[in-house]
C-alpha cells in the first residue's frame, strides 16, 4: 500500500507558473506508474499526465503538451508536475494517483486503474 500528499497548489495569475509535487511513502520500494488526474466541479476527474517507474516514458493530455512537464526522482519518493503559462481554465483540483507499474498507454489515462490517491490540491488561476 501507498499513501501519497500532493502539494504545491495555489492561487495565480495567467501566464504564471506553479510546480506540484507529490510524496510517497508506504511500500514505495515496489514499482508504480504515477499520474497527475484534475477535477472541475460537477466534472469527473481528467487525466492529466503520467510517468513511467523508470521516468523515461511520458504521456500528456493534448490541453497540456508542451505547457505541463512531469517528472519523478524515485531515491525520494517524489513524483512533479511543472506547471508553465497557466491559464484560467487550468482551475481545478490536482491529484496524484499511483498503481502496480504498467506501461505507458491508453490505460494510464482510466481512473479506475489506479488504486491509490492523494487528497487533492488546489490550483487556481485568475485572468
Amino acid at each position: 500500500q501507498v499513501q501519497l500528499v500532493e502539494s504545491g497548489g495555489g492561487s495565480v495569475q495567467a501566464g504564471a507558473s506553479l510546480r506540484l509535487s507529490c510524496a510517497a511513502s508506504g511500500r514505495t520500494s515496489r514499482s508504480y506508474t504515477v499520474a497527475w488526474f484534475r477535477q472541475f466541479p460537477g466534472k469527473e476527474r481528467e487525466f492529466v499526465a503520467a510517468i513511467s517507474w523508470g521516468g523515461g516514458t511520458t504521456e500528456y493530455n493534448d490541453y497540456v503538451k508542451g505547457r505541463f512537464t512531469i517528472s519523478r526522482d524515485n531515491a525520494k519518493n517524489m513524483v512533479s508536475l511543472q506547471m508553465n503559462s497557466l491559464k484560467p481554465e487550468d482551475t481545478a483540483v490536482y491529484y496524484c494517483a499511483a498503481r502496480f507499474a504498467i506501461g505507458i498507454g491508453e490505460r494510464v489515462r482510466w481512473t479506475n486503474e489506479y488504486a491509490y490517491w492523494g487528497q487533492g490540491t488546489q490550483v487556481t488561476v485568475s485572468s
